[in-house]
């Protein structure tokens, strides 16, 4: 019979599937939105994940964070930081898979474990082994290759993985759950949101509802299309090691540069080839490593725990023996 910890690792493995498979094939969704621009469609989407979500906390009934939250200023700031970063980067992600940018737009994801590395030496000041060292320069003279082919810096790519890095070194600060961040972050995000799209009704320039009831249905899922991942994350995220979760990100860059490849027939001219194989040369060289790192880890942590076990029942036998 399976134990309780195996069928929480078994669901935990296919919540952390299904959140990474959805995020990597929302490149099929964001076309559908068309005609409405990349810009409304992102205000759509803040509008409505501040609805569901909302709905989902009050079904939970999770609400103690939010006097906690207002009552600390940096806290505030931190939630309008992340606020500004993730509408940045689904902003860019959202216009880059509508122009047939979606290869690109998976590169910017590839790369970011690399650029999150980079930020934590940078701004936490963290050292980095050899080989982490190794990876961060492969990754360097990918971005170099990419540059030479392209004709310049691949502007979509470095925004998207810098965008998140900072909005996950923001998140690591302010400590909150998936969920309740996502709740704050939209409701930072909802006014200004919903202001644009009521002056677009009032320039005759908004998409929402004028071409059906179906594409209005569609925007108004935007809210569940961003939800619902982070929900399958968040599960995911304690019930599998850390080691499984760096592991699985990589499913969804892949899924987007398969599709942006086999499905949106993107070019892949011989100079993008080598530059992704460089950034996947540098992500093989870093997952090596933190298996090897996590490896070593438990080992160190199975022997202390021998090594005090042993201590606690020689000390036992100690006291027998003097009893004697």
């Amino acid at each position: 019979m399976e134990t309780k910890t195996e069928n929480e690792g078994r669901a935990g493995l296919l919540y952390g599937i299904g959140a990474y498979g959805m995020w990597g094939l929302v490149p099929l969704f964001w076309p559908l939105l068309k005609p409405a621009g990349a810009v409304e469609i992102l205000a759509h989407r803040m509008v409505w994940s501040l609805v569901f979500v909302g709905i989902a906390l009050l079904a939970v009934r999770r609400w103690g964070w939010i006097p906690e939250l207002v009552r600390s200023p940096r806290k505030l700031a931190l939630i309008t930081v992340a606020a500004a970063v993730i509408s940045v980067n689904w902003g860019l992600y959202i216009w880059s898979v509508n122009t047939g940018r979606v290869v690109e737009a998976s590169l910017g994801y590839f790369i970011n474990p690399l650029v999150t590395i980079a930020l934590g030496v940078l701004v936490l000041k963290e050292r980095l082994r050899p080989v982490q060292w190794a990876a961060v320069g492969v990754g360097f003279a990918a971005v170099l290759v990419l540059a030479i082919g392209y004709g310049q810096p691949p502007w979509i790519s470095l925004t998207l993985a810098s965008s998140f890095a900072v909005y996950g070194l923001v998140k690591k600060k302010l400590n909150l759950g998936g969920l309740e961040s996502l709740a704050a972050e939209t409701a930072v995000q909802f006014l200004p949101a919903l202001g644009y799209l009521v002056w677009l009704g009032t320039q005759g320039t908004l998409a929402f509802g004028s071409d059906g009831a179906g594409h209005a249905a569609l925007l108004v899922s935007t809210g569940i299309v961003t939800a619902v991942p982070l929900v399958c994350f968040g599960a995911a995220a304690i019930r599998v090691p850390l080691s499984t979760l760096g592991l699985l990100q990589y499913l969804a860059p892949t899924f987007q540069f398969l599709l942006g490849v086999l499905y949106f027939h993107e070019a892949m001219p011989p100079e993008r080839w080598a530059g992704f194989s460089l950034v996947w040369l540098a992500l093989t060289l870093l997952t090596w490593d933190a298996l090897r790192t996590a490896r070593r880890s438990r080992a160190a942590m199975a022997a202390a725990a021998a090594e005090a076990v042993a201590t606690v029942e020689a000390a036992s036998a100690e006291k027998v023996h003097q009893g004697r």
